[in-house]
């Protein structure tokens, strides 16, 4: 039957109408029903009425004619000939109910609609204690009664559409049946994410202007998902593989934009361990997502691989929706057909040109473009605040992308420039070649085109090497200062664990925090974890192989710069050392470095008398030690009141020497007016 085509105001009208008249039908079957259980039997009458009070419910005449009920039963199918059709209707449609299920789920819905109802069904059990539907009651009542609306493979026990109470020794076509909340409030219209869903997903909000938030290389990502979301039949799972977690999201939600769909992030982390209650989130998912047009984006970037897997193929085994499913790297058997794609960020090229276009063509934005993977909506968003400087900008992305590294590492706050460090000539000719690779990446792999030909070691990773004390983490600072980066320095007792395989969850947490964002990463004292390979021998030496080989391939793969530091080069391994791009020796300061290191100890505020640098430089002392000494006569000559001095200096000298257990000779340390 053909019916009239209403808009969203006469819909809700239409669903009222068929809900009054189908609650009514279903009045006239109850008090049939009522009626054929009070009709008096053949023989003497009874004693007394069934219950032993009168109903309060008001059960009509005294039978119920198949007119009316035919009369009621064409008043529903008017009702329903609309389009849309009422929610019962579609609702039955869409999760493949017959017709008796249909009904039967009104009668466990219609007491939520008419509070007259339970006495209704206890007039219709005969007990008056069975104030409740069941499944006896529906196939005893309604037309066309299947036995088949028990079984936990249809439609209202498989979707979880109805909730079965089954006391102790209760037969389960006895147990009162009840409508499940969220399926009421469908068929009354209110169409909403099930609330057992809403603490587990989050809303994937799709960014402002999505069509121009995507670089056309991710876009054709996107454009294929939604091709095969709109394709139908056997949906595959699409694994979003890499390691750019925003661009991720963001190509998920512009697929789900142009295929009319919601997409809700689902952390793998959130899933259930035990079997039921996975399937029953599974099952649960797949229902709204029948409901209602959702997309499923399933997170697996911050939970182990290898105690996800277990969970997520199960789940996703269980669930056919449309849903992709984001992964570091591909994974082989995921229980149903997959698709994997990869996402990468937006090239240098791309962000460069939308660097261009929010901070105007004369803009210097290369450097921006080369250091900071950034989506393009947060180019835009960057670039806005910033009123169009690029220095400005610069500044807001560092803030941005600053990674959350508390746990692992530190965040020095570089504080000294060149002028500050004292090396022979190599070592500062190496530190300048450095910063410029650094700074000149995007022209030498994109412009030139040498990324065309190099598959890894896009970075740029360093060693330092030398004694305590030298200036290889007042190196790193200057670095940083003069490429205006964050320097975190690496806490490897943090990192390295002695579990086997927590060494490279951690390795890779920090450097996937670290991707894409303004940071080096300064390894301090790295041969306590980088050092000799050695021969296996035993389980644990395998291990240690795996974690040195794991950070190795991490490093090539980080496209920042990464700086190692270590006092004992011939601990490192030759097949290790290959892969630096540098490695600059920091050797113990000869006396002319020194004399320079003590005339840079002392800031020019402070108050000094007359000093023998000469003298300061003879004593065996590398550049760490001098700014100790030089801290700590400044304390000296301030509880004194009096500029420092040669005295303080020594005095503190000797006190450092004793500190570090080094040989103290007297003659060293003396120091008389006199003798100046």
């Amino acid at each position: 039957m053909s019916g009239s085509i209403v808009d969203d105001a006469g819909w809700e009208d239409a669903n009222g109408r068929f809900l009054t008249v189908s609650l009514e039908w279903l009045r006239l079957l109850l008090r049939r029903q009522i009626d054929r259980r009070a009709r008096p039997p053949a023989g003497p009458a009874p004693r007394s009425r069934p219950f032993g009070k009168r109903s309060t419910v008001d059960t009509g005449p005294a039978r119920v004619s198949d007119e009316q009920l035919e009369r009621a039963a064409r008043a529903v199918a008017q009702a329903e000939a609309v389009t849309p059709p009422p929610a019962l209707v579609d609702l039955a449609a869409s999760l493949g109910l017959s017709r008796f299920e249909r009904d039967t789920l009104l009668l466990c819905a219609a007491v939520e609609f008419d509070p007259a109802m339970p006495e209704l069904y206890a007039l219709a059990h005969g007990a008056e204690g069975r104030s409740y539907p069941t499944f006896g009651l529906a196939l005893s009542v309604l037309p066309d009664p299947a036995w088949e609306v028990v079984s936990p493979q249809r439609g209202l026990r498989f979707w979880r559409l109805i909730e079965i109470t089954q006391r102790g020794g209760q037969g389960l076509i006895d147990s009162a049946v009840r409508a499940d909340e969220r399926i009421v409030n469908y068929i009354k219209g209110l169409n909403y994410v099930d609330d057992r869903l809403t603490p587990l997903i989050t809303r994937l909000d799709p960014a402002p202007g999505i069509e121009q938030a995507l670089p056309p290389s991710q876009r054709a990502v996107a454009d294929e998902i939604a091709r095969h979301w709109r394709a139908g039949g056997g949906v595959p799972v699409v694994q979003l593989v890499g390691q750019d977690d925003a661009g991720k999201r963001l190509v998920a939600a512009h697929a789900a934009v142009v295929s009319g769909l919601i997409a809700y992030r689902l952390p793998a982390s959130l899933l259930p361990a035990q079997p039921e209650e996975l399937d029953h989130l599974a099952r649960l998912w797949l229902r709204e997502s029948t409901l209602l047009p959702l997309a499923l984006y399933l997170d697996v970037e911050d939970t182990d691989a290898g105690e996800a897997r277990p969970p997520v193929a199960r789940f996703l085994s269980r669930m056919a929706g449309r849903a992709v499913f984001a992964t570091r790297e591909s994974w082989p058997d995921l229980g149903r057909q997959s698709l994997a794609l990869d996402v990468e960020p937006p090239t240098p090229a791309e962000r460069a040109a939308a660097w261009r276009a929010a901070l105007g063509p004369g803009a210097e934005v290369d450097p921006l473009a080369a250091q900071y993977g950034l989506q393009l909506s947060a180019i835009r968003e960057i670039a806005a605040v910033s009123g169009g400087d690029p220095d400005a900008a610069w500044r807001a992305c560092r803030v941005r992308t600053r990674p959350r590294l508390d746990a692992l590492a530190q965040r020095l706050e570089p504080k000294v420039g060149w002028d500050d460090i004292v090396l022979p000539e190599d070592g500062r000719r190496l530190l300048g070649q450095i910063a410029d690779q650094v700074a000149q990446r995007t022209r030498v792999y994109e412009t030139w085109g040498f990324g065309e030909r190099i598959t890894r070691g896009l970075g740029v990773s360093v060693l330092f090497a030398g004694p305590s004390g030298v200036g290889k983490t007042m190196a790193a600072e200057v670095l940083a200062n003069q490429l205006r980066l964050d320097l975190y320095r690496i806490d490897l007792s943090a990192v390295v664990s002695k579990y086997i395989g927590e060494t490279e969850k951690n390795l890779r947490r920090l450097f996937d925090a670290a991707e894409g964002g303004g940071s080096i990463l300064f390894f301090d004292e790295a041969d306590s974890l980088f050092g000799k390979r050695s021969e296996v021998k035993d389980a644990h030496d395998r291990y240690a192989n795996i974690e040195i080989n794991y950070l190795l391939q991490r490093m090539e793969a980080y496209r920042g710069l990464a700086i190692l530091a270590t006092n004992l080069r011939t601990a490192l391994d030759n097949a290790f050392l290959r892969r630096l791009r540098f490695i600059v020796e920091f050797r113990f300061p000869g006396a002319a470095q020194r004399k320079t290191i003590w005339a840079k100890a002392f800031p020019p505020a402070a108050p000094r008398a007359a000093l023998d640098y000469d003298r300061l430089a003879q004593l065996q002392v590398s550049g760490g030690m001098t700014r100790n000494i030089a801290l700590n006569a400044a304390f000296l000559a301030a509880s004194a009141g009096s500029p420092i001095t040669m005295r303080h200096v020594l005095d503190a000298a000797r006190t450092e020497f004793q500190k570090l257990e080094l040989p103290i000779r007297d003659r060293d340390f003396a120091w008389t007016e006199e003798a100046r």
